[in-house]
This record gives C-alpha cells, sequence and structure tokens, in this order.
C-alpha cells in the first residue's frame, strides 16, 4: 500500500520527531460548517447521513477541502454500537439522541449481544473503506468509539442526561448488572475499531466522554478498567504499519497517570490541565493531544492566534504533541476562527521543533 504523503499525526503519537505540531479537531466534520449543513439537509435526517458511505465520505472530507489538517476522523457517531445492539436509536427534536430501547434490568441485559461489523454495523466499516479510497494517501484517517462505560450511560439513561441517575443507581445497588453490561460492550467496541483498522483506519480514538462523573474508585472500576481491556484487544499493526490508540476522558485530568498508564500511544486532554503539568507527570510514557478551550474560537482571529501560542508555549519543545480542541466544535463556531487557529498552529509550531530555534 503507498505510503502516506502526511503522516506527521501518526508520527506525533508514537512520539516520533515532526518537523510541526500536527492539529485535528473533535468533531472537526459538522454543524459549524455551511457545506456539512447542506449535505444534512440533503440526507434528510443525521442517522440517514450517518448511515450512507458515499454522504459519510462526503463530510468527512469537506474540512479538509477548507483547512490544513494533519488528518480526517471517521464521520459517524459513538451510538452506532448500542444501536446495532437493537436500541433503536433516534433523534428528537431539541433532545439529542434517544434510545426506544433502554437498559435498566436484568431482562434488558440478557437482550443484548455483541455486533458482528461486517452485519450490523457494516455501514460505518464500508465508509471507513471509501475515505481512505478518497483519501488517496493525503493524510492519515482516524477511526473512533465510544468507550464502554460512555456507551453504557447512554443505554441505561435512554439518552443524554444531565445527573446520570440512572446509571449511577444501577453502578451502586446493581454493580454486577453494570459489569455485565461494561463485558459486552468492551467486546463490541474491540470489535468495531479492529474491523475499522481491517478497513483502512490508520489510528483509532477511544471517546470516554462521561468518564468524568465517576468517583475517584468507580473510574477505576467501571471506566479504566474495561477501556484497558478495550486496549488490550487492539490490533497494534495492520499490514505491517503501526496503528496508534489515543483515549479521550473528559475531565480525566485527575487520574492521567492511570489513564497513561491504560495501554495508549496518546492521552487526549481538556481544556482543565495545563499541558506542560500533564507532560511532566506522564514523562516520555505516552504522546499527548489537545487541549484549547473550544470556547476560544468565538474570539476575534488575533486571540485565536495567541491561545494557539500558549497552548503551544504549554507543552513546550519536542515531539509527542497533537494539536486539538479540549472537547468538540460548538456548532456556533465561526468558520474563519477555525482557519485561524489550523493557519496559527502550523504557523508557530516549527520552532518547537527544531533545536536550533526552541522558544525556552
Amino acid at each position: 500500500m503507498p505510503a502516506l504523503q502526511n503522516d506527521t499525526l501518526i508520527r506525533a503519537l508514537l512520539r516520533q520527531p515532526t518537523p510541526y505540531t500536527p492539529v485535528w479537531l473533535m468533531r472537526q466534520a459538522g454543524r459549524y460548517l455551511p457545506e456539512y449543513r447542506a449535505t444534512r439537509q440533503r440526507a434528510g435526517s443525521f442517522l440517514a447521513l450517518a448511515k450512507s458511505p458515499t454522504l459519510a465520505t462526503e463530510v468527512t472530507l469537506q474540512p479538509l477541502e477548507r483547512y490544513r489538517l494533519d488528518a480526517a476522523i471517521l464521520f459517524s457517531d459513538i451510538l452506532t454500537v448500542p444501536d446495532a445492539m437493537g436500541l433503536g436509536l433516534y433523534f428528537a427534536d431539541g433532545e439529542g439522541p434517544r434510545f426506544h430501547n433502554p437498559v435498566r434490568d436484568a431482562a434488558s441485559v440478557a437482550k443484548l449481544f455483541v455486533p458482528d461489523p461486517s452485519r450490523e454495523l457494516r455501514y460505518v466499516i464500508d465508509a471507513v473503506s471509501e475515505i481512505r479510497r478518497a483519501l488517496n494517501n493525503r493524510v492519515p484517517l482516524i477511526g473512533f468509539s465510544g468507550s464502554p462505560y460512555t456507551l453504557a450511560c447512554y443505554m441505561v439513561e435512554g439518552g443524554g442526561s444531565e445527573d446520570f441517575r440512572t446509571i449511577k443507581t444501577m453502578l451502586y445497588s446493581e454493580p454486577a448488572l453494570l459489569h455485565r453490561i461494561l463485558e459486552i460492550n468492551a467486546r463490541a467496541v474491540i470489535d468495531y475499531l479492529n474491523a475499522q483498522i481491517e478497513a483502512g483506519a490508520q489510528a483509532v480514538m477511544i471517546f470516554d466522554t462521561w468518564g468524568g462523573n465517576l468517583s475517584h474508585a468507580a473510574f477505576r472500576e467501571f471506566s479504566l478498567a474495561y477501556t484497558r481491556r478495550v486496549l488490550a484487544g487492539l490490533k497494534r499493526e495492520h499490514d505491517g504499519v503501526r496503528i496508534p490508540s489515543i483515549v479521550f476522558t473528559k475531565g480525566g485530568g485527575l487520574w492521567l497517570s492511570d489513564i497513561a498508564a491504560s495501554g495508549s500511544d496518546a492521552v487526549g486532554l481538556d481544556w482543565t490541565m495545563s499541558l506542560g503539568d500533564a507532560r511532566k507527570l506522564v514523562k516520555d510514557q505516552v504522546a499527548l493531544q489537545g487541549n484549547m478551550d473550544p470556547m476560544a474560537l468565538f474570539a476575534s482571529t488575533d486571540a485565536v492566534r495567541t491561545e494557539v501560542a500558549r497552548v503551544l508555549a504549554d507543552f513546550g519543545a519536542g515531539p509527542g504533541h497533537v494539536f486539538n480542541l479540549g472537547h468538540g466544535i460548538s456548532q456556533f463556531t465561526p468558520p474563519d476562527s477555525v482557519a485561524a487557529l489550523v493557519d496559527a498552529v502550523h504557523a508557530l509550531s516549527p520552532a518547537y521543533h527544531d533545536g536550533d530555534s526552541v522558544p525556552r
């Protein structure tokens, strides 16, 4: 298979030297882009868009036509996995994702199964293959999944939640039941991510979006333990090429050392943690991804550039940094602000990778 024309992201994730800091953005294909909104309107619904490999390919490539991004990320949704389990995913106006069949008792847990990616999730795997062909090795493609615990939050709550009362009640009153859900989810995520790798994903990311809602002890038992299980089951190479992995736990700064020791190649950070402090803590164990506050993109382009400079300086010189936001782009973000961010990273970061001109 031909080599990547731009492998900066892969090298950074593996802590290898790069000429500059690579940049990609969580939710870089999404509602802030007018071209995405036009494609979404043509599709008729979010699910119709996500379940069409051709349209998913179209929107995955849209931000790369606008910006000098160093990676594409598969356009999909973390809830494809529980939907494939038969939970009946739908999107209610003004309410976000919901499930017709939430999992709240032993009977509903007994009905869960590990989906076959080649059947129930075929549309995602086909999209990965189609996106890889369309990219033509221009930049790497990132595949992804929700973590077992984050998926369980939606499955048990029946959708999004403000307080996660239902899953936490299960956690404390029926922990064995929640563990059964998490065991199934872990096997499903392993199969799903490995199928994405086989179809052409060149890096994979695990979004533990809701791990930060747990107590110190519960995080280790119900989130991190299952993320570790997923990482242990992932293909580390495909066609002789190394496939890096990234773990992102929103609000996970308190457990950074544990997450860094989980077996991933890189750890994503939200905007509440100093990259410099994080780097001192993990030393050379993993690369770090992040972590500009997405709300900074609502400031002037000069302010965006200043914040990019601050984040780069916080990490400092040397390999192992992937520039990203500390969470996904807001749908209200001005596209010009994203251009300012990407351009600033490419303009300012080379100095941190040149031993003769490293800022001190």
